[in-house]
């Protein structure tokens, strides 16, 4: 009969903060398997070594390398690939011969060990458990004697190891955060926080429980003096007072008309085109804007786009809400606040600026003056990128159904087909919509032949990007998705060496 394996988390450092069930399993285990670091002593075997019994087997598995350089030929995914495999093999002898093995994790055994690597080979292969342990931010949180998150604080806990940019996002569109991974990546993660607004507030602690435990200020702490065993803590309160309407609510007070400088400013949305992706498509004009503005509302993966700064407050919503966006925009800028609304590619085109304009039709937001900045259009990418298919007459029609009525779509795109225009197609199908796309080729051969050119672009302007030309007679419908923008070309559109393009005379 196999041995039994368990993941035992001893807690952060303090023997006392390992709980009694850990400490009755260790105290009971044949085999005690402990990690430790190039050249030096397993910090998870001094943490438990009063409990390992003097009859155990001992198991120590160093690391080939920790932030190194290796010559492995699969580099450090490969080097430490292996050495999971070495240590598999190792402690599976032991528990094919019967002996139950115990192994031994810092903190927590699932909140970012590696005990987890041993846990995954062994699972649905042996019998195999795992005891929770105090984690490492808990530790830190207490010495600090401050509070994390209260009631609807979230909290987000992240790798330092992120790019500085999405760490400064997601730092700013959170209440409170633990840090983790520092050593060499302290200096970025002082710099995202400070993008973040964050520094103020965040609490550096290293070696936490531990009798070398050490914690101040993030600004204070010297970049070269940051160990492995060290985390930051940036309490839900640096993002929200503890006022008492907070306490009550558990929510900031709303905002009382006034500017961030606390003077009132002359109230103005700007609404604002992100273009298709990539970072050289943003206009100048709009660059600039982003760079001054306080506030920035949309749909989540267009915020997501916006380089997080000191001052700026990011406010992400779902795609289904678009007009309920626009008023919580119009309503910061009524108060006063420098707030702009981002769409990708243009806004005027499929995006934000028509349901801005439709919320700012409610006479309480008279005062507002709405400047809409435009953006490359996806279409104008997907063009350029096969050459010049809309160089004449071209149509845009969305196959959405969502705001208009399938009917009205089917009459409009017979329109196009019958007036023989280059036609743009926008949200062609979703997960929740499959059927369009079929039914408009459909529609459109019955104006168009089936050697109609046709251009696929999907995610133009991204790492992902593809281009596929086909006609209308091959398309494929299950091919397409919410990534695709189609463009239909006219009966004079022209496929040549150079490209596709479309005469801008008629003959």
């Amino acid at each position: 009969m196999s041995g039994r394996f368990t993941v035992v988390g001893i807690g952060p450092g303090d023997p006392e903060l390992i709980t009694l069930k850990a400490a009755r399993i260790i105290g009971q285990a044949a085999v005690v398997a402990y990690h430790a670091g190039v050249n030096k002593a397993s910090h998870a075997r001094r943490i438990a070594a009063d409990l390992i019994p003097a009859t155990a087997i001992e198991e120590e598995l160093r690391y080939p390398i920790t932030t190194g350089v290796t010559d492995h030929p699969g580099g450090y995914v490969g080097a430490m690939a292996d050495f999971y495999e070495d240590c598999a093999v190792r402690l599976s002898a032991h528990l094919d011969d019967g002996r139950d093995v115990v192994l031994l994790a810092e903190g927590d055994p699932l909140f970012y060990g590696s005990s987890m690597y041993l846990h995954d080979r062994f699972t649905g292969v042996y019998d195999t458990s795992v005891v929770p342990g105090v984690p490492a931010f808990a530790a830190a949180t207490a010495a600090i004697s401050t509070p994390l998150v209260r009631q609807n604080d979230v909290l987000t806990v992240l790798p330092g190891t992120l790019p500085e940019p999405e760490l400064a996002r997601r730092l700013a569109d959170t209440d409170g955060a633990i840090i983790m991974k520092l050593g060499r990546t302290f200096p970025a993660v002082r710099s995202a926080l400070a993008q973040a607004g964050r520094l103020d507030g965040a609490w550096y602690i290293e070696r936490a429980s531990q009798a070398e435990e050490r914690w101040l200020p993030v600004s204070d702490v010297d970049p070269a003096s940051v160990p492995y065993f060290s985390l930051i803590v940036v309490p839900g309160d640096s993002a929200a007072d503890p006022s008492a309407e907070r306490l009550r609510n558990g929510a900031a007070a709303v905002a009382n008309g006034s500017g961030a400088n606390g003077h009132v400013t002359p109230a103005e949305l700007l609404v604002v085109g992100l273009g298709p992706g990539p970072d050289q498509w943003l206009t100048p004009e709009v660059s600039a804007a982003l760079a001054e503005v306080d506030h920035i509302i949309g749909y989540g993966p267009y915020v997501e786009r916006v380089p997080q700064r000191a001052g700026l407050t990011r406010h992400a919503t779902g795609n289904t809400v678009e007009v309920d966006r626009a008023r919580h925009a119009l309503d910061l800028a009524k108060a006063g606040e420098k707030v702009a609304v981002v769409s990708g590619g243009d806004a005027g085109v499929f995006g934000m600026a028509a349901a801005v304009f439709e919320a700012a039709e409610d006479p309480t937001y008279a005062d507002v003056a709405i400047r809409v900045q435009p953006g490359v259009s996806a279409v104008q990418a997907v063009a350029a990128k096969a050459g010049a298919p809309i160089g004449a007459d071209f149509a845009v029609i969305s196959l959405s159904d969502r705001l208009k009525p399938w009917e009205v779509v089917e009459k409009r795109l017979r329109a196009v087909s019958e007036a023989d225009l280059v036609l743009a197609i926008y949200n062609p199908a979703s997960r929740s919509r499959t059927e369009q796309i079929a039914t408009a080729r459909q529609v459109l051969l019955e104006h168009r032949a089936p050697e109609t050119v046709v251009i696929v672009g999907r995610d133009v302007g991204r790492a992902e990007e593809s281009l596929t030309l086909t006609t209308l007679g091959d398309l494929d419908p299950a091919t397409i998705d919410m990534k695709c923008l189609l463009i239909i070309g006219a009966s004079s559109t022209r496929v040549s060496a150079a490209g596709v393009w479309t005469p801008r005379f008629v003959q």
